[in-house]
């Protein structure tokens, strides 16, 4: 069988590509603006990339067209595929009739956590030998890919609330049905999708009405959000993770773990630094747990566990200059992510971002995005112009600290130049940013 899909740098697509491909079918695909780790995972697994949306780059021999959720009418291939009657389907339905409807998903859905949740998860049941099959909107450096088939029964999945394709509005978790599901947290987001916050309650809850009787959910328990989410309903097992009256809970100073219901001690071995990641770490546990692998297994699984790529990792070490790589786009993110580096660093902590999702471009959380860089020392923002708030507005109220530059050389020359030893740069952005990491590189080294 031979499928082409339309968006397929997309980390979930990509993700889609390498199973199919590692399942014999022959796979092909175009993008547009194509840029590494997910451009050059496609390209050494031997997957042909086609940059544009052209009817040219079409191949008509395709069986099928598998959509991904980026793509919207008006899309030169889309209107090809729609007038010509061909056959298409969306990346999540061909994944689960494909793939996921024999196997027990394990599925990671929340506003934050879910790409480190579900890499800590996978390599749990990978160091505990049972071969999980996995599709994670990252590359986990232990795997280093992101998706791969794995073999029966479980399979761990990234549950991403976002739409599921331009004929489908439902989130893409719907049609995963998962036996173990993790909800990590709930907040605003993806505003260009969700008129408010209720409506992305009604969407999780769609998630929860799908989780057999005999699976389990496992749930933040700090999140009143989540609480609503359950008490419009729920018909499975439940177990929770938190700080506090939680099922297994975190020392927010000693980062132990205990287990309330055997009264049971454990220290955290997660990589990653901060509470932030040792609640995705209590999450990924008991997910583990419903699998069967003890907690303690678990732990020793994540004392090896490495990260994911651009989740708070370390991409150079210049002259004593240290730079960061992060994927946090959203305030809460941002500031769990600061507050983690914080203490790590002997210089200034300098963060760099920039504004460049669609809720993020309106401006949704405005308000609330000065108060996210408490932790940096100093933050450097990114207006690239296509933001419909006004970002001068935040370097007015704290000029001393917040620094806004119109183009990527510009920012680049600004951190060489101020760079000192011990400093440590973050670079946060859900995108390529234009080139800037290795632009700053190169600049540090020369």
């Amino acid at each position: 069988m031979k499928i082409y899909i339309l968006g397929i740098c997309g980390t979930f697509m990509a993700g889609i590509a390498m199973l199919a491909r590692e399942r014999g079918y022959e796979v092909m695909g175009s993008d547009a603006n194509v840029y590494p780790p997910m451009s050059t995972q496609l390209q050494d697994a031997g997957i042909e990339l086609r940059e544009g949306y052209t009817c040219e780059n079409l191949d008509l021999e395709a069986d099928l067209f598998v959509i991904g959720n980026a793509i919207s009418r008006g899309n030169e291939q889309i209107e090809f595929i729609l007038n010509e009657n061909l056959p298409y389907i969306s990346g999540p339905q061909w994944l689960y009739e494909h793939l996921l409807k024999d196997r027990w998903v394990l599925a990671v859905a929340g506003t934050h956590g879910k790409t480190t949740t579900s890499g800590m998860l996978a390599w749990i049941l990978e160091y505990a030998g049972l071969n999980p099959g996995f599709l994670i909107g990252g590359l986990t450096q232990n795997f280093n890919r992101s998706a791969r088939l794995g073999a029966a029964p479980f399979f761990v999945i990234e549950a991403d609330e976002y739409d599921t394709a331009f004929f489908d509005k439902r989130s893409k978790f719907v049609h995963y049905h998962p036996r173990t599901l993790v909800l990590n947290n709930l907040e605003f987001d993806h505003a260009d999708i969700f008129e408010n916050l209720d409506a992305i309650k009604k969407q999780f809850h769609h998630l929860v009405r799908i989780v057999p009787a005999n699976g389990l959910i496992i749930h933040n328990h700090q999140d009143s959000q989540l609480d609503e989410v359950l008490a419009i309903g729920c018909w499975s097992e439940t177990q929770s993770f938190g700080v506090k009256s939680a099922d297994l809970t975190v020392d927010v100073d000693s980062g132990q773990l205990t287990d309330q219901r055997d009264h049971k001690h454990y220290v955290e071995g997660a990589h990653q630094t901060g509470l932030f990641n040792q609640l995705n770490a209590s999450a990924a546990l008991l997910a583990a747990q419903h699998a069967g692998v003890s907690i303690k297994i678990g732990l020793e699984a994540l004392s090896e566990f490495k990260g994911v790529k651009r989740r708070q990792e370390v991409i150079a070490k210049i002259n004593d200059i240290t730079i960061v790589d992060d994927f946090a786009h959203h305030p809460t993110a941002i500031r769990q992510t600061l507050a983690a580096l914080k203490p790590l660093r002997k210089g200034r902590l300098i963060a760099v971002f920039e504004p460049r999702s669609n809720t993020m471009k309106m401006g949704v959380h405005a308000d609330s995005l000065a108060d996210a860089f408490h932790s940096a020392d100093v933050v450097v923002l990114y207006d690239n112009q296509s933001l419909q708030w006004n970002m001068q507005a935040i370097a007015d109220l704290q000029s001393e600290r917040f620094i806004i530059k119109g183009n990527i050389d510009e920012i680049v020359l600004y951190l060489a130049q101020m760079a000192q030893a011990d400093d440590q740069i973050i670079i946060l952005s859900n995108g390529s940013f234009d080139g800037l990491h290795q632009k700053l590189i190169e600049a540090l080294q020369h």
